[in-house]
C-alpha cells in the first residue's frame, strides 16, 4: 500500500485519503449545551475538569493504536472566563507533547480558542479544527443554550486560523432541519475564507444522525439530497480543499457513490467514534475491499494534508517527516 507524501498535492482521481488516527478526549465536561449532543457531561461549575484525562490514561490509548499516526484531541470547552481555563489550556498542551513524544501528529479540535490559546496549540499540532456546522434558524435553536456556537463567533475563528496560518478543518453537520439555500451560503462563506487565507485543508460534509443504542441507517432520500450538496461543495469550494465524509456514518455499500460526487477522504479514524458511538467504525480491512470493488485505492495519510505542509513552521515539518516514515515502515 501506498503512503500520501507530505509532497503530494491536489486530490487525485481514483484513490480516496484516510488518516490513522487514536482519539483523546481531555474532558467531555462542556459548558455548551447542544441539542443534539451525547458526547458532553454537563460541567461542574467548581470543578469542570474533574474527569481530565491523565498521562496514563492517554498513554493507554495510544498504546492501543501504536500504529496510529494521528492523535486527534477531542475535547469539551470550558468557559472562556472560567478560572479552570488556563488549567484546561494546559492539559491539551501536555497532550499534544505526549503525542510528539510517541512520534504521533496532534490534530486538536476544543472549541473557539483565544488568540494565544490558539497560537500555543499551533506550534504542536499538524493541523486544527473546528466545525462550523451551519447558518439558519434550524441551527440557531439547537444552539440556543450553547454560546461557543455562535456563527459569528466561529467564523472568527476560520479568520483567526487563517491569520496564524494553520492547516485546518471545518465541516457542515447536514440534515437538522436546514434549506439547501442555507447550506450553498455556508459554503460560499467557506469559500470566501480559503480564497482568503488558503488554510482550509478539508470541509467535512457530516450527516447528522441521531443518537441512541442502535444506529439509524440514511435512507435512500437523505442519500440523494445529500449527494446533491457534495457536488454542490465540489464546485462552490475551491479545488484543493479535500472533502471529507465520516465513513461511519454512510452505508457502506453506497459510499462510492458519495465518492463519485466529490468525497476524497475519510477523515481520522479510530476504532470507535466517540461522538457517535452507536455508528461502528468499519475496519480499514473491510473499507478497502468496498472501494476495491469500485476500483478505489484507499491510502494513508498524515493529518496534514501535504499541500498544507508548508504552512507548518520547521520544528512541525520535521515531527511530520518522522510520523511519515513511522507510518510508511507500519505498512504492509
Amino acid at each position: 500500500m501506498a503512503l500520501i507524501s507530505c509532497a503530494d498535492g491536489l486530490p487525485r482521481r481514483g484513490r480516496v485519503t484516510w488518516s490513522p488516527s487514536v482519539t483523546l478526549v481531555p474532558t467531555r465536561s462542556c459548558f455548551n449545551a447542544c441539542g443534539y449532543c451525547s458526547f458532553r457531561r454537563p460541567s461542574d461549575p467548581a470543578n469542570p475538569l474533574a474527569d481530565a484525562l491523565r498521562d496514563d490514561q492517554a498513554r493507554a490509548l495510544l498504546a492501543s493504536r501504536p500504529t496510529a499516526a494521528e492523535v486527534l484531541l477531542l475535547s469539551g470547552e470550558v468557559a472562556p472566563a472560567a478560572p479552570q481555563r488556563r488549567a484546561w489550556l494546559q492539559r491539551l498542551l501536555a497532550l499534544c507533547r505526549l503525542a510528539w513524544a510517541q512520534g504521533r501528529l496532534p490534530h486538536t479540535n476544543a472549541g473557539p480558542l483565544a488568540l494565544r490559546e490558539m497560537a500555543a496549540l499551533a506550534r504542536l499540532n499538524g493541523s486544527m479544527g473546528l466545525m462550523l456546522e451551519g447558518l439558519g434558524p434550524a441551527y440557531a435553536a439547537l444552539h440556543a443554550h450553547a454560546p461557543s456556537k455562535r456563527l459569528e463567533l466561529r467564523l472568527a475563528q476560520l479568520e483567526q486560523a487563517g491569520r496564524l496560518g494553520i492547516p485546518f478543518t471545518t465541516g457542515l453537520l447536514l440534515g437538522v432541519g436546514e434549506t439547501t439555500a442555507e447550506r450553498r451560503a455556508a459554503l460560499e462563506l467557506m469559500a470566501q475564507l480559503q480564497r482568503r487565507w488558503g488554510h482550509l485543508q478539508e470541509v467535512i460534509l457530516q450527516p447528522f444522525r441521531p443518537d441512541g443504542c442502535q444506529s439509524q441507517r440514511l435512507s435512500q432520500a437523505e442519500q440523494a439530497d445529500l449527494l446533491g450538496t457534495i457536488a454542490e461543495a465540489r464546485r462552490i469550494l475551491p479545488a484543493e480543499v479535500h472533502l471529507q465524509m465520516p465513513p461511519n456514518l454512510w452505508p457502506l455499500d453506497t459510499l462510492p457513490a458519495a465518492l463519485e460526487a466529490g468525497i476524497d477522504d475519510l477523515g481520522g479514524l479510530d476504532c470507535i467514534d466517540v461522538i457517535n458511538p452507536a455508528y461502528p467504525q468499519p475496519s480499514e480491512a473491510r473499507l478497502a475491499a468496498v472501494l476495491a470493488r469500485a476500483g478505489i485505492d484507499l491510502v494513508p495519510r498524515l493529518c496534514v494534508h501535504g499541500a498544507w505542509l508548508r504552512f507548518l513552521p520547521a520544528a512541525l515539518q520535521l515531527q511530520a517527516r518522522r510520523v511519515e516514515a513511522r507510518l510508511l515502515a507500519s505498512l504492509p
